[in-house]
């Protein structure tokens, strides 16, 4: 039988830096198209992330042509406008407020799990949900992809265009947008500075 956990192995180099080291925002893409299987093969990275319960309360829509980008267009910040429309992939980031209708299913050994998570449903949701589109980002990574994750557009104007109107994603709602494409490496910002250990973290 094969060891579910063989070796917690490190991962080398070469691949921590295409996660986190070397690793940017980017604002401008080539126009290398990112095809729909991969789109598939991101989301199966992602969902294997743990949430609370399982609850697993994201949910994304890949704005991939040129009519879906159009639809989201107006309510961008203009800043944002340029660098959303040129990817080739922008990625609502949302989260289901009845994500707990679900627990039935994710969480199948606990009876009480539903209504668990329905009496707190927007601290898990928020929380799980964010949880869920920041693995959507390395996982992008993982699979050499360039990620452009931004705020800087009207929740209530997207959550009207894509979701209000539709009976299927009506109990939907904004988190955040990315934008997922393969980068030029233009306009990229120098490195900004970060936190060292012993600023934001102790040891206890």
């Amino acid at each position: 039988m094969r060891d579910s956990n063989p070796s917690h192995t490190a991962l080398r180099d070469d691949a921590l830096d295409q996660l986190f080291r070397e690793a940017r925002t980017h604002y401008a893409w080539t126009d290398k198209p990112v095809p729909d299987e991969t789109l598939e093969a991101l989301y199966d990275l992602v969902k294997m992330g743990p949430t609370s319960m399982n609850n697993s309360p994201a949910r994304f829509v890949f704005l991939s042509s040129e009519a879906a980008k159009a639809r989201l267009r107006p309510y961008l910040m203009d800043g944002n406008v340029e660098k959303t429309m040129t990817a080739p992939v922008t990625v609502i980031v949302a989260w289901d407020t009845e994500f707990y209708e679900n627990m039935p299913k994710l969480f199948p050994h606990f009876d009480g799990a539903r209504d668990m998570m329905k009496n707190a449903a927007e601290d898990h949701g928020i929380r799980n949900g964010t949880l869920q589109g920041a693995y959507l980002i390395l996982a992008a990574r993982s699979l050499g992809l360039d990620t452009g994750p931004m705020s800087g557009f009207s929740i209530e104007g997207v959550d009207k265009e894509f979701f209000k109107s539709d009976p299927a994603r009506s109990s939907w709602t904004t988190n955040f947008l990315v934008n997922l494409g393969y980068g030029s490496g233009e306009n990229l910002f120098p490195r900004l500075p970060r936190l060292s250990f012993d600023e934001a973290a102790t040891i206890l």
